[in-house]
């Protein structure tokens, strides 16, 4: 007996040693990497030829380091906190409106509704050359719209340029709340709509409030609509998940490296609405917290998830505190579904040489079980249970909604059109599409594909290097034929950008609730949704 408790002594000293060697060991190879990383920058400080500007070496070397992990690992400094607290909080002090950045000019994309910048006058589309004494062609940074930002109550003066004619605004600041449920209503005598964008701290108090509301007006069934929804905060999933399914019940386990982070969270209270029947909506921009709801309504088949298959995020992330002031969010684990699912997509711990991400959708997908016992995946997102066909979106239909070609020929529309119908009765038609096909063929330069980037940048080497001048005039042939193939192509997806076209359309007239009202009535996927919660029967063999 005094022999094996001899060896187990032995045996556990020989662990520790283990241990403390292998902690050791990392110790050394980070106090050592940190070493040589303050000694290249005092040798760079002390010696480099010109001077250097520490703080923005040190941010790019940062985020260089960063981006071989996840695109969610994120160093923040003072500015970019102050942008995440805002995110979160769903509340900041400014102007209410959404601005854009681009090649050096900042341009108004969306005035919000009865904002302190609608109020003014201001429009999408115009640009803003000077933010009081401040002109922003002397001042390129791209932080310069938080100039905008200030006090309740301050005034802002504005020099801004609006169809050729340069105009002097002034705006009176106040606190502006972004708010996660931007719109809210009846599609009919029984079936509620709630459009909800974001995951922040006012999200389940909005959602709770637009479900009581809609109750009043005779509520019988839901459509819960989280396209394009980002996700957010963890906590606001949790409690709104636990809004339609009972208390004690899994909604998501997350499991990290550090034991304290990994946890299983369980909905504290009693449902407020635990029989009404939803169809959920998500599509591929659905991500992260909205996968965490969807995903724990389909486990317990609460509701019908329609549409396409959600981005597939099932990661999570903890902002650290660093020192001066600065922040790092990172990923510390993995989130599970009730039925035991990871969602995650992308495998970022398994680049290959290229640096590409490898999906895990590509390889095995493991199967899971409902509450009812239907199939479900893991591996990529949530799969509907009924989805909404439609032609894949070609990577040059995304870079045509991000172009400056898109946005400016909403705003040529807007201006050559002093009315439009109303929201309830507006619907964008081929001719509209037609009209913007020409518009990119004489403002080609604003709607650039990645490829052609390419070949102007090589062109410009090859000038540098004399090659024959006639490579010019073949590049223009080139470029013509690039234009043609572009405009072809995006004939494939002529519905989706006509949809797109409808919206920014109606934003411009009626704001982002006019876009809304008019997808209640024209929505394909609204309509679908609607249709299905009239028949009951299909909508409980579904769930069965």
């Amino acid at each position: 007996m005094k022999r094996i408790k001899k060896y187990i002594s032995i045996s556990f000293l020989g662990l520790l040693i283990i241990v403390f060697a292998s902690f050791k060991s990392d110790f050394f190879e980070i106090a050592k990497q940190l070493e040589i990383y303050g000694e290249v920058f005092k040798q760079l400080d002390m010696y480099y030829i010109d001077e250097i500007n520490p703080a923005e070496l040190n941010e790019k070397a940062m985020k260089s380091m960063l981006s071989i992990l996840d695109p969610y690992t994120v160093f923040y400094d003072e500015q970019g906190i102050e942008d995440v607290r805002i995110k979160r909080s769903g509340e900041y002090a400014g102007i209410g409106a959404h601005t854009r950045y681009r090649d050096k000019r900042l341009f108004i994309v969306e005035p919000y509704k009865d904002s302190p910048a609608a109020i003014a006058g201001l429009k999408a589309g115009d640009e803003i050359l000077q933010i009081d004494n401040i002109l922003l062609q002397e001042n390129k940074s791209e932080t310069v719209g938080n100039l905008l930002r200030g006090t309740p109550g301050t005034e802002v003066n504005l020099v801004v340029l609006r169809q050729g004619k340069r105009l002097n605004i002034s705006v009176e600041r106040s606190k502006i709340d972004i708010n996660p449920v931007p719109y809210y209503d009846m599609i009919d005598a029984e079936t509620g709509y709630i459009s909800f964008v974001k995951f922040n701290k006012k999200a389940s108090i909005e959602i709770k409030k637009a479900i009581g509301d809609l109750n009043e007006r005779g509520m019988k069934k839901l459509v819960f609509d989280l396209r394009n929804n980002p996700g957010g905060l963890l906590n606001q999933a949790i409690q709104i998940t636990n809004m339609f399914i009972p208390k004690d019940k899994t909604v998501v386990t997350t499991k990290s490296k550090v034991k304290k982070w990994s946890n299983t969270y369980k909905t504290k209270n009693e449902p407020i609405e635990p029989d009404l029947p939803m169809v959920v909506l998500i599509n591929g921009r659905s991500a992260s917290a909205s996968e965490i709801v969807s995903g724990s309504l389909q486990d317990y088949d609460r509701a019908v998830i329609m549409g396409e298959r959600s981005y597939g995020k099932g990661l999570v992330q903890r902002y650290r505190k660093l020192a001066y002031g600065t922040q790092m969010k990172l990923t510390i684990s993995k989130y599970y579904t009730p039925s035991g699912r990871c969602i995650q997509e992308l495998d970022y711990a398994n680049r290959d040489e290229e640096g590409e991400v490898p999906k895990f959708s590509d390889g095995k997908v493991n199967t899971f079980k409902t509450k009812n016992g239907r199939k479900v995946y893991d591996g990529g997102g949530i799969m509907p249970d009924v989805e909404i066909d439609k032609p894949k979106t070609l990577d040059l239909t995304k870079q045509l909604f991000a172009s400056e070609a898109f946005f400016n020929f909403v705003t040529t529309y807007y201006y050559a059109h002093p009315e439009i119908a109303a929201p309830d009765q507006f619907q964008v038609d081929k001719a509209v599409f037609d009209d913007l096909m020409q518009y990119l063929k004489l403002h080609d330069e604003d709607f650039e594909t990645r490829l052609e980037k390419g070949f102007e940048k090589a062109l410009k080497k090859s000038d540098s290097e004399d090659i024959d001048e006639n490579l010019h005039q073949e590049y223009e042939l080139f470029k013509s034929k690039i234009l043609a193939h572009k405009i072809n192509r995006l004939e494939l997806n002529k519905n989706e950008i006509i949809y797109e076209l409808n919206e920014e359309i109606l934003k411009r007239y009626y704001y982002r609730e006019g876009a809304y009202e008019n997808k209640l009535h024209f929505d394909p996927a609204i309509v679908e949704a609607t249709e299905l919660l009239q028949k009951e029967s299909k909508y409980e063999r579904i769930l069965k």
